[in-house]
Parts: C-alpha cells; structure tokens; sequence
C-alpha cells in the first residue's frame, strides 16, 4: 500500500468503492486525508462503513470544502451523461482525478512505463513486466491489470512501474505523465463512454500528453488511427518516437515479417527472435504485442539478449489464451478477457477446430469484426444476453446452439468435440461481449470456465502453470 501524502489534512472524496476505489481511500487515510467516500451500490457503501470511512451522499455543500474527487474508471466522467458527482465537482471547481494520478504524485521519482490499446493492452504490459524482472530491475505491474495502482509496493528511483491503462483511467489524468507511452493500436470500443470514436481516440492519444522531449512514444502502425497518431508525434517532434507493426517492415522501427521479429532502430533490421516458438505468445495478434512488448523494453535500457531470454520464459497471461485443460484429446482454452469482436476475432485466428463459445453483454458492432475471422468454427455456443442476436447474426455461416448459460455451453462444446473427433479440436471461451450480464467481471466468468473443465469426466492432460 502507497500512501498518498499529498493531499494530508484535507478533504478528499472517493466515489466508486469497489477493489480500486477502497485501496484509494485506504491510501488517502494512511497519508492523512480526511476521507469520505460514496458509491451508488449499497453493498460497497456497507463495506466502506464497515472499514471506518465515512460514507455520504454527494451534496454541494459537501463538495464545497473538498480538495478533489477521486472517481473509479467505471463511473462515466463525460457520457453518455456525467455522473452526478461529477457535475457537482465542476460546480465546485474541485479536481477530478483517479488512482493513476494519486501513484505519480506519491512516487514522483520511481519510473512509469504506460501502456494502452484497445487490443493486447494486458498482455504486453504483463510481458513488459516479465522482461524488466527477469532482467532484475525493481518493477511493479498493475493499474487496469492486476493490483490496483495504490496497492502497489513503494519505489524510489530504482524503480519502474508499468501500468496497463484504459481509455477511462487516461481521461482521469491530470499531471502525470510516462517515461515510456505505448500505443499498440485502435478500433472501436467503448464509444458510448466517450460519445463517439473521436473522443475514445483522443482518450487514447493522452497517453502521450507529456511536453518533456525526454518521452519516449512507441506506436503501432497497423491501423489508420494509430498511424495518424504516429505521424503527427513525429512531425517535427524532438521526442523519440518509435512504429511497431506485423504488417512489414517499417523503418526505424520494430516489426515481425514471417514470424520473425526485427529491430531497425538503428538501420540495421537485425532479426531478434522467431516468435512461432514462443508457444505463450500465439498468433500474429499476440506478435504485434511482442513487438510493442520489446521495444518498450530496449527503451528502459535492457540489453536484446536478455530481452529475447525473458520472452521465452513468459508465462502467458490469465484469461487471455490460457490453456486450461486437454481431455480426451480435446483441448479447453480460456480467452475470457476477450470482451470485444476484434479480441474474439484474434483468437480464432490462432486455431483450426473452434467450439467456440461466445456472448454476455454485447458491445457496439457486435461480431462485425469477425467478417473474415469464422473459417476456424465448427460449431458456436451461445450464452448470455447476446444469444439470440448472436444466432441471428451468425445463421448460415456457421452451425449454432443457444446454450443460454456457461455451464451449458461447455458441456455441449464437449459432447460436440467428442462426437466430432476432429484433429486439434479446441473449445475456446471468446466471448466477444463484455461479461457482467451473468459475472461480476470477466475474471470471475474465466474462473467458472475452468471450474467447469476441470469438473469433466475423462482422461486429461493439465496445462503447465
């Protein structure tokens, strides 16, 4: 836990109490704030009083003596309409910020390797931090990912934080800036949160909002607004500025032709590593996330050799492409942080013989991004509030079952597998929706798929942790 000093003897209010929102009101108290605290769930506020915060619901004169609020990501900050809070703080004058800012400004002199994308996002800063461990630097790795950013251990100039950060966390910004900004790519996402593709792409490009030239930007060019982004940082910008792409060679830049990954930083177009034997890193998707993942990690100084050392002891990531189980010869794969149609559509890609189980609470465009992407399915199973118009959608391209629930869908996926006695069949959870239709997150609904698979009968082969 990192206390926050800063804002010590004064009034500060946390709004949003869940796992993040509690490590900031604890890390406020610990450095001397008078905290108080609100969500608009009644169980959360229960948990907060039960903890000894004070809990009220905002008011403008409560929010007159406040020195800041310190909103959770999930709380909408401008649409489709700003939560309350939100606009009783403008009213106020009073700052709103969130927990990334509150970490910059208790450990102003440890290192900051930011890392976004709409696609890839945990899994290169998971590698990232992988690779400066491996390499024996001193390094943290949360925000969006695993801990919160105030649950964090204490660094001072030795360390390097790397912080996987939504479009939500980016707009909450207010001083803070990166050492190291990475862009990996864009495609629609969570425009009802931002009123449309121009603000999700301007919440994207803050990432790179710091004025010192010392700011080291790396960007991935496979997609036109990324590109757009990269060419303008680079207009006449002293700052280092460095493209990655899967798509060919770029000069100066990082990028994989064939599977091979190619450093031409310096002109020379030096191959690094052959990626198709990196077994926890499948898939052209997961390339681009290498390439991003290591030349992150060349710009903190960590020499190539030791790079391409720790990129073949990753150990993969929870919930994105994790092998969960072989039975009877038919393996069980756990994709559940694929929350959007352009994850989902990645994954599939990677295998021959999909059941693919996919649905919960659909995002905007749907499966639109898997035009292209169905060849792999043999059979889908469907569950969650998306079902039906899943089913719709998919009609004639591809054999469906609305399963309704997980537990359905995996036995059935099973039965189908078994019935078909394909080579290489692999049923995948890819949901291509978001999951809180039925879970409380998407980790909650990886969890009950792996409870499940490991709940069948039959001979099985369980995957390495």
């Amino acid at each position: 836990m990192i206390p926050v000093s800063s804002f010590a003897d004064r009034s500060v209010a946390v709004v949003g109490l869940g796992r993040s929102g509690l490590a900031t009101a604890r890390a406020l108290a610990m450095g001397g704030a008078r905290v108080w605290a609100w969500d608009d769930n009644e169980r959360a506020r229960s948990t907060a009083l039960d903890e000894g915060f004070d809990v009220f619901e905002p008011a403008p004169e409560r929010m007159a003596g406040t020195s800041a609020v310190v909103l959770s990501p999930g709380i909408p900050l401008t649409h489709p309409t700003p939560h309350p809070v939100v606009a009783l703080a403008r009213e106020a004058g009073c700052p709103v910020i969130g927990d990334i800012e509150l970490l910059a400004r208790s450990q102003p002199k440890a290192s900051y390797i930011g890392i976004t994308g709409t696609n890839g996002k945990s899994t290169t800063t998971s590698l990232v931090g992988h690779i400066l461990s491996h390499s024996g630097r001193k390094v943290e790795t949360g925000g969006n990912l695993g801990a919160p950013a105030l649950g964090l251990a204490e660094f001072g100039a030795e360390g390097v934080y790397v912080l996987e950060l939504s479009s939500y966390q980016l707009d909450l910004l207010d001083e803070a800036t990166f050492d190291i900004a990475v862009l990996i790519n864009i495609s629609p996402d969570h425009l009802d949160r931002h009123g449309g593709m121009d603000g999700y792409v301007a919440a994207k490009r803050r990432i790179f909002r710091s004025g010192d030239s010392r700011l080291i930007a790396i960007v991935g060019v496979d997609d036109r607004r990324s590109a757009e982004i990269f060419a303008d940082l680079s207009d006449g910008n002293e700052r280092r500025v460095i493209p990655i792409s899967i798509k060919g060679a770029i000069a100066g830049g990082v990028y994989v032709v064939d599977g091979e990954l190619i450093d031409d930083q310096c002109g020379a177009a030096e191959p690094v590593l052959d990626l198709k034997g990196v077994a926890n890193l499948p898939g052209e998707h997961n390339w681009q996330n290498a390439a991003a993942g290591y030349a992150a990690a060349r710009a903190a100084g960590i020499a190539r050799d030791d790079i391409v050392a720790a990129i073949k002891t990753y150990p993969g990531l929870a919930h994105r492409q994790e092998t969960v189980a072989t039975v009877d010869g038919i393996t069980f794969v756990n994709d559940s942080k694929a929350t959007n149609g352009e994850a989902a559509a990645r994954a599939l890609d990677c295998y021959e013989n999909v059941y693919w189980i996919a649905g919960g609470l659909a995002k905007e465009g749907g499966l639109d991004p898997l035009e292209g992407h169905l060849s792999p399915i043999r059979h889908a199973f469907l569950i969650g509030e998306a079902r039906e118009d899943f089913a719709n959608s998919l009609s004639g391209k591809c054999a469906v079952s609305v399963s309704g629930t997980l537990d359905v869908a995996v036995h059935a996926a099973f039965e189908a597998a078994t019935m078909d006695g394909l080579s290489d069949a692999i049923v995948l959870l890819s949901p291509a929706c978001a999951s809180f239709d039925q879970f409380s997150d998407f980790e909650a609904r990886g969890d009950a798929f792996k409870r499940l698979v490991s709940a069948l009968p039959g001979s099985r082969r369980e995957a390495r942790s």
